[in-house]
């Protein structure tokens, strides 16, 4: 794993209780109150009291704004003067562009080339004529290491989107809102982690009024930076992420986000070389008040649960603000539990919506790819329908290239299922045919180039 460049990251005040209440004072001018709502869905299936903390619903439709109005709102005259520069993924940056317009700052504000277009007209609306929006790269990584040498060379103020306890407080002031809303501290609280500067924040406030407070950051499996780190016992850069989760797919979680959850964590010590033991497992759901665990999310079951948030409960989420509830999905807790599960973002582009149901139909085993070979004569297709397609079964993919010098012909073939379980009555059909069927497994390079 090779070093990043290194960010600097101004002096600032510490993470504290008092640190994060001062952010809520100052940020009280342009921040929302967003609501604490109880779902009765999610508790059902968990046997919780499961509420959501509806960032979404956030004048830039995420919780960014907190902490890059925060960290500005501590900027000297100096170093408002001298502009500002951020790296985002998307939504740190309407955070940092909202903040420009508001106080009259100019900003250059550097993202992924793979950041939807929604996120970045967001952006530019947000900004007006304060801000320059520059893509670079195709990670939040590539673009970080891009602002950071504007700043080196331009003299600007660099704005961390998590690595700065400036922005780690105000990411904090969600957990004040969420103690005051409910009226104490809830029993267990989860959060997407990306550079786990939201998670620190919070954790820092509700662990200083209830040590036994659980928990629990979430990340995607693609992008699993927080574990890497207590596992190797601090930041390491990921070689490869999946930039699919893109409010959260960072190859190298913040510093202050190790250095505030690694303590908390009770698996690290016991398993220093074991990645799944920082897993909480299907075997180990007991979640020990006052410990930190990390829940890893497949980007399929992610896509499954905006899609389930999409149509049982009228939330558009987008994958990193969903990741918090996907996280819910498996654990079990004891009647009377509370649990606030943080969802963090709406900045989701509608053209996604293809890809997001294409990956849930995987995730749920329904909809699967094959190369059949066709012999090249009249009826091929059709034998093909009545003898090895089931009655529920449906041709969502047919790519065919007849080739004249051939007895048989490659087709790309996609079929989505009624129900998982009738994969196997199907690759028995195709096995009994007269066709040479090749099935492209997920995750491998050909199922990836086709798909």
């Amino acid at each position: 794993m090779s070093s990043p460049p290194r960010l600097v990251t101004p002096s600032a005040p510490t993470l504290d209780v008092e640190s994060i209440r001062a952010a809520a004072d100052r940020a009280k001018a342009v921040v929302d109150r967003t609501p604490l709502q109880a779902n009765a869905r999610l508790s059902a299936a968990t046997g919780a009291q499961v509420y959501l903390k509806r960032e979404d619903l956030q004048s830039v439709r995420s919780y960014k704004i907190r902490g890059a109005y925060n960290t500005m709102g501590l900027l000297t005259a100096e170093e408002l003067a001298a502009g500002v520069v951020a790296a985002s993924a998307g939504n740190h940056a309407q955070g940092v562009a909202y903040a420009c317009k508001s106080m009259g700052v100019r900003g250059r504000i550097y993202v992924p080339t793979t950041t939807p277009k929604q996120k970045r007209d967001r952006i530019l609306w947000h900004g007006g004529d304060f801000i320059e929006l520059i893509p670079v790269g195709d990670t939040y990584d590539a673009a970080a290491a891009a602002a950071q040498a504007d700043v080196m060379t331009s003299g600007a103020t660099w704005i961390h989107a998590f690595d700065d306890v400036r922005t780690a407080a105000g990411q904090g002031t969600i957990a004040l809102e969420i103690v005051e809303q409910l009226g104490r501290v809830p029993d267990v609280v989860l959060a997407p982690v990306g550079g786990g500067g939201c998670l620190a924040g919070m954790a820092t406030y509700l662990r200083a009024l209830d040590p036994d407070v659980v928990l629990v950051g979430v990340e995607p499996t693609g992008a699993a930076s927080l574990a890497a780190a207590l596992v190797h016992g601090g930041p390491v850069t990921l070689d490869v992420i999946d930039p699919f989760v893109d409010g959260a797919a960072v190859k190298r979680v913040g510093d202050l986000a190790h250095r505030v959850l690694s303590p908390l964590s009770p698996t690290v010590a016991d398993h220093p070389d074991l990645p799944a033991a920082l897993t909480i497992s299907p075997s180990r759901r007991n979640l020990s008040p006052g410990s930190a665990h990390i829940v890893h999310v497949d980007e399929g079951a992610l896509c499954s649960v905006m899609l389930e948030l999409y149509q049982d409960d009228g939330i558009i989420a987008e994958p990193a603000g969903a990741l918090a509830v996907a996280g819910l999905d498996g654990l079990r807790f004891a009647p009377g539990t509370t649990v606030v599960s943080l969802l963090s973002g709406g900045n989701n582009d509608v053209s996604r919506y293809g890809e997001i149901i294409e990956r849930s139909l995987v995730h749920r085993g329904l909809k699967h790819y094959f190369l059949v070979d066709f012999p090249q004569e009249p009826g091929a297709l059709r034998g093909f329908l009545d003898e090895v397609l089931g009655p529920d079964d449906d041709i969502t993919l047919f790519e065919y290239v007849k080739r004249n010098n051939r007895e048989t012909g490659a087709a790309l073939v996609g079929v989505q299922l009624n129900s998982a379980d009738g994969l196997s009555s199907l690759l028995d059909r195709m096995t009994d045919s007269r066709l040479t069927a090749e099935r492209l497994v997920p995750g491998s390079p050909a199922y990836r180039y086709l798909t």
